[in-house]
C-alpha cells in the first residue's frame, strides 16, 4: 500500500504549536501503542521519510491534531475520507461487514460493489450521505481513467475535465499534469536505458513493478499535488 498523503510542515507546525518536543511527542505516540524513535519523527517533519496509516493516525492523537490537517487537504477519495476517520481498511473493512481484501480492491479500483447495507455503515463510518459517498466513488474511477490517460498521451486536453473533477483551477490541474507527465516519463527513460544496457531481467522487472505501483497511486498523487 502506498504512503498516506502526509506534509512535513504542517507537523512540524502542530507540534511546535501545542509547545511539545520531539521526545514528547514520541513518549505520546508510544502510549498510543506506536513505538517510533525520535530520529524518525525527525525525518518525518523534514519529508526524508513519510509516515505509514498507523503512525500517522498515532502522530494526528499524539499532537491532538486532526489527520487531513496533517496530510494538509480536504478529503476526496474514498481512501482520504477512511484516513481522516482514522480508519485502516482492515477495520473499517471489518465494520462494515466486508472482506478486507474485497475492500481494498473497491478502494484501489473505485469500484464499489458493496451491499446496500454495507454501503450505508459504509457512509455512517465515514461521516458521509450515502449519495454523497457514491458520488466519492464514481468520481475517483471517473478521475482515474482520465489520469491514465493524460500521463499516457497528450496531458494539456485533460486540463479541464480534470480541473472541474477535483473542483481546483485549471492553472492548478495543469501544474500536476505535467508533473505526473514526467514523472511518467521517467519510467519510461529508466527501462529503455537499462534495456539499451542490457541490464538483468531482475532490474527491469524492478523498474515495472515500481511503474505500476506509481500507477496504483496515480489519483491519490494528484489529488495530493492539486491540494
Amino acid at each position: 500500500m502506498s504512503q498516506p498523503p502526509f506534509s512535513p510542515a504542517q507537523a512540524r507546525a502542530a507540534r511546535q504549536r501545542i509547545g511539545l518536543a520531539p521526545e514528547q511527542v514520541t513518549v505520546a505516540m508510544g502510549q498510543l501503542g506506536v513505538v517510533r524513535s525520535v530520529t524518525a519523527l525527525l525525518c518525518w517533519e523534514a519529508g526524508t521519510l513519510a509516515p505509514t496509516e498507523v503512525e500517522l493516525f498515532a502522530l494526528a492523537d499524539a499532537l491532538w491534531c486532526p489527520v487531513p490537517v496533517l496530510m494538509d487537504l480536504q478529503p476526496r477519495s474514498l481512501r482520504e475520507h477512511r484516513l481522516a476517520r482514522q480508519f485502516t481498511a482492515e477495520r473499517l473493512a471489518r465494520r462494515i461487514g466486508m472482506d478486507p481484501p474485497a475492500y481494498t480492491r473497491a478502494e484501489n479500483d473505485h469500484h464499489w460493489q458493496g451491499t446496500d447495507r454495507q454501503t450505508l455503515l459504509l457512509a455512517e463510518a465515514l461521516g458521509l450521505e450515502p449519495d454523497r459517498l457514491l458520488r466519492v466513488i464514481s468520481q475517483a474511477g471517473e478521475l482515474d481513467e482520465l489520469l491514465r490517460q493524460a500521463v499516457e498521451g497528450r496531458w494539456k486536453q485533460y486540463t479541464a475535465p480534470l480541473a472541474r473533477l477535483a473542483g481546483v483551477p485549471e492553472r492548478t490541474a495543469a501544474k500536476a499534469l505535467r508533473t505526473l507527465h514526467q514523472e511518467y516519463a521517467g519510467f519510461h527513460e529508466r527501462y529503455m536505458g537499462h534495456l539499451v544496457a542490457r541490464s538483468d531481467d531482475a532490474r527491469l522487472k524492478e523498474i515495472a513493478a515500481d511503474r505500476a505501483a506509481w500507477l496504483h497511486a496515480l489519483a491519490d498523487r494528484f489529488l495530493h499535488l492539486v491540494s
